[in-house]
């Protein structure tokens, strides 16, 4: 993965995401964590929500982050893809660690396989993008 995608990706900490099975569709807002080997965020969530109902049906999961600004040359942002599924429990300490608050929660946490990857930037010039895929 390019380097300007991973710097774009550990400067921020929220991401936006949407699922959809039959006819339900549900977005969420979420403080996640990258892993980049292989790639993924890991989130929180609770099995009682209607996106996790919704993923256990449909897996697949399209999400950006942004940054968010007026300025034109300063637009910078990703759209992915990816599959959801349980986090194993050896992450739980790196998502604690970037978020110890959530310590008293005692979170479920879940990932998204990165497949695909659309970063545009437009501080490389005006609608410039860099794209990852999983092979």
């Amino acid at each position: 993965m390019d380097k300007k995608i991973v710097n774009f990706i550990q400067k921020h900490h929220v991401l936006s995401c949407s699922f959809f099975a039959k006819d339900k569709i549900h977005s969420i807002s979420c403080f996640y964590i990258f892993l980049q080997n292989p790639p993924k965020f890991i989130v929180a969530s609770n099995q009682d929500t209607l996106h996790v109902k919704l993923a256990k049906k449909n897996p697949k999961v399209s999400g950006t982050i942004h940054l968010e600004t007026k300025q034109i040359g300063k637009i910078q942002g990703i759209q992915f893809n990816g599959s959801w599924s349980r986090a194993k429990e050896s992450e739980k300490s790196a998502y604690l660690k970037r978020y110890p608050y959530a310590i008293a929660l005692n979170p479920e946490l879940w990932q998204i396989d990165i497949e695909y990857i659309k970063f545009t930037d437009n501080s490389l010039g005006f609608g410039k993008k860099l794209e990852f895929r999983q092979i």
